[in-house]
């Protein structure tokens, strides 16, 4: 890898120019670097271990915010003695499960960032074999990532915020305080709101960086569809869809202990949650259980963004068999009729009236319907003559009982997930979200 100059900072985190066989390595971050902003994010998160003193700091806001606070709040705020509107009987299963959440994505991000650096965890090690369209769309979407982030906490936050200044704020002097009330409620509100919001922001921002890694696929496999739009031969299109292969072995063997984790702590939170909430003579509304209703909300959109995320990336690689057999009929086709002496194809006779177009449709006008459904990978396009006219048929047999027998994606200890088990567990979820809201504020 070339020198990097920190002090003028010339040099960009992924050079161009770097010949293919060099390795890289974990480098300082400087001007230029298309990560400096994403680690400035960590740092402000306190989640930065690049040095001692800030691994230290993080250790220090993780103890503090996911263990201290918590535990102070559910034993000496416990409010036993206040009212029906400010008794807080579900407090203990949301600290513990919001708490335990938070400490899984902690040490995740903590153990990917130490282990494989920011740089090489978020494959931008391996940006330098992909297509300027690849790099230029990745680069965009880690810088959308931390909007992404902030519009699934900032809710949760000011409805937390609401929840809890009215609480302390009604409470008065029912709920526990040291000396002043007005101080003592004040600091515990502020002690608690910076403890939801950097639990919440921890859970987030590993899920966003999960669907920011699989998006890097989806952008691979779209660029490696326009493979067979072109004449390439097939020891290519096997090579690349080896790599892509590969990429997502070494996605799911890192993320597959914490989306199994993730999945047992959700869905054992929703069944506390159940179980808490339908003993007999317990009442429930938004003043006992509002705060419950709000945790599960929470931890089942990270779990939502976490399986849609290893969904779509599944059902776009496996979208590649299909494309290849449309690729395979195509040119079985368009030989056989060659051959015959028949008639000018469909190819051919389209290509007339599209003066030229490279991709035929079968229906083009409605290709307004579809939206953004449709891609390089999954769409009605013919594919064009040249694409396979040097290919033989036992090659493009063989290529396609390859993608046939070879099905990627992401997967947890063997299991795939895809849309099948999204749609499973996603019922399963949502119908205790549902049944919980139903019981504080009236959705059913």
């Amino acid at each position: 890898m070339a020198d990097i100059d920190i002090s003028t900072g010339n040099e960009p985190l992924i050079n161009h120019e770097n010949n293919r066989n060099k390795v890289f390595n974990r480098c300082v971050s400087h001007q230029q670097d298309e990560l400096q902003s994403f680690r400035k994010y960590l740092r402000w998160m306190c989640v930065d271990h690049s040095s001692p003193w800030t691994a230290i700091l993080s250790w220090t806001m993780f103890v503090v915010f996911t263990i201290v606070v918590p535990a102070i709040s559910h034993f000496l705020l416990a409010c036993a003695e206040c009212d029906s509107y400010h008794s807080r009987p579900y407090d203990g299963v949301v600290q513990l499960s919001l708490s335990s959440v938070a400490a899984v994505s902690f040490l995740c991000l903590t153990r990917f960032v130490s282990k494989y650096g920011l740089r090489r965890f978020l494959f931008f090690d391996k940006l330098w074999d992909e297509s300027e369209t690849v790099r230029r769309n990745y680069t965009n979407q880690l810088n959308t990532s931390l909007h992404i982030v902030s519009y699934f906490v900032i809710p949760c936050f000011l409805a937390m915020s609401a929840y809890k200044i009215w609480w302390y704020a009604s409470g008065g002097s029912q709920i526990p305080f040291l000396g002043n009330v007005i101080l003592s409620d004040t600091v515990a509100c502020v002690m608690e709101l910076c403890s939801w919001l950097y639990r919440t922001t921890v859970i987030f921002l590993v899920c966003v960086l999960f669907r920011l890694i699989c998006h890097l696929q989806i952008l691979r496999l779209q660029d490696f569809a326009k493979l067979f739009q072109i004449d390439s031969d097939v020891g290519s299109i096997l090579s690349e869809h080896l790599r892509i292969r590969r990429h997502l072995r070494i996605i799911s063997h890192r993320y597959r202990s914490f989306i199994l984790c993730l999945l047992v702590l959700v869905t054992g939170s929703q069944f506390s949650s159940l179980l808490i909430t339908t003993k007999a003579y317990t009442e429930v509304n938004i003043y006992r259980a509002g705060e419950l209703a709000l945790c599960s909300m929470t931890l089942v959109t990270a779990l939502l963004i976490l399986l849609r995320s290893a969904s779509k990336i599944t059902h776009k690689a496996q979208a590649v068999t299909c494309l290849a057999a449309k690729w395979h009929v195509c040119a079985t086709l368009e030989s056989f009729e060659i051959a015959d002496g028949e008639t000018p194809t469909l190819v051919a006779r389209n290509s007339h009236s599209n003066k030229g177009n490279d991709v035929i449709t079968l229906a083009e006008s409605d290709s307004d319907d579809y939206g953004d459904e449709e891609d390089d990978l999954d769409n009605n396009n013919i594919i064009p003559a040249y694409a396979f006219s040097t290919i033989s048929f036992q090659k493009r047999q063989a290529l396609v009982s390859y993608f046939e027998n070879n099905r990627a994606g992401i997967t947890v200890y063997g299991f795939t997930l895809d849309r099948g088990t999204l749609h499973t567990i996603f019922g399963l979820e949502l119908s205790l979200v549902l049944w919980l809201l139903g019981k504080t504020i009236g959705i059913s």
